[in-house]
């Protein structure tokens, strides 16, 4: 699932500006600002050292306002990014996971109608929650789902953890429902890198999570160059496809990584995009 981890880090660095219209307080507006100008800056080195700082920042606006469905999301989504692009002790990062989803939760709980106990309540039920949420929800829905995931990539080895995943699948089933354009797509993104982190002989949907990449790339006119990033990564060597491996990849580095709220994303996604040019030889 190490796709899945570059992905995650980054699409929720993304979705955190998406979180700020819930409310339109003055810390809220504080957070967005800081956001952009993380995602707006190309140089991957001065984000890495200056996020500690800024998850500080962001604890201590929560703490002033516990109850801000806003900056719980933010506070789930950043915890949750800074683990997957920075932390690599195993235990510190199972902590910094577990605090995200709890954030998330919080925020669902009190953001979303009947919105608490997502992970614990019966499947069936959830589901049919599920159908009773409406596009004013997405914004919410979304950060759970990203911030969930992101939980279950952090504990990859624990079986429990993985039977969640299905909840997470519903959950981004329901966001394109109601928007499948939010965050440039993303919820089609995660979809895609879902239904390929297994081979069909254990599971894996591969065309269904081709068919997902694709809407993705054509949602966002091409412009968030991960999305073709984790289309190579995932689906074409899974399928063991080399020409879509390097065309995709390919398409990537000749791209301009300056879009406004993706160029640090798309600054990160063209030096994936070489490294694994450069493994492809040895992995076909």
């Amino acid at each position: 699932m190490a796709g899945l981890r570059s992905f995650l880090m980054l699409s929720m660095l993304a979705m955190v500006t998406g979180c700020v219209s819930l409310t339109s307080s003055i810390t809220s507006g504080l957070a967005e600002d800081l956001s952009r100008a993380i995602l707006d800056n190309p140089d991957a080195e001065t984000v890495r050292t200056g996020a500690p700082a800024y998850l500080i920042l962001v604890d201590g606006l929560l703490a002033r306002s516990p109850e801000s469905v806003t900056l719980l999301s933010q506070a789930a989504a950043l915890n949750s990014a800074y683990v997957g692009a920075f932390v690599s002790e195993p235990q510190r990062a199972r902590v910094l996971a577990a605090k995200a989803r709890r954030l998330a939760f919080r925020a669902a709980c009190l953001g979303l109608d009947d919105g608490c106990a997502l992970d614990s309540r019966p499947f069936e039920d959830l589901q049919s929650w599920l159908a009773t949420t409406r596009s004013r929800d997405v914004s919410l829905l979304y950060a759970v789902g990203s911030a969930w995931a992101g939980w279950i990539q952090i504990n990859s080895d624990d079986f429990n953890a993985i039977a969640e995943l299905g909840r997470v699948k519903e959950l981004m089933r329901r966001v394109v429902h109601l928007d499948e354009a939010y965050d440039h797509g993303g919820a089609h993104l995660y979809l895609g890198m879902f239904e390929t982190i297994l081979p069909p002989a254990l599971g894996g949907r591969p065309e269904v999570g081709k068919a997902h990449f694709e809407k993705a790339i054509d949602i966002a006119e091409g412009r968030h160059l991960l999305t073709k990033v984790m289309f190579a990564e995932n689906y074409a060597r899974l399928v063991f496809n080399r020409e879509l491996h390097d065309r995709l990849l390919n398409e990537v580095l000749e791209a301009d990584a300056e879009q406004p709220g993706l160029t640090l994303i798309n600054t990160v996604a063209k030096e994936r995009a070489m490294q694994l040019l450069g493994s492809a030889d040895a992995y076909f």
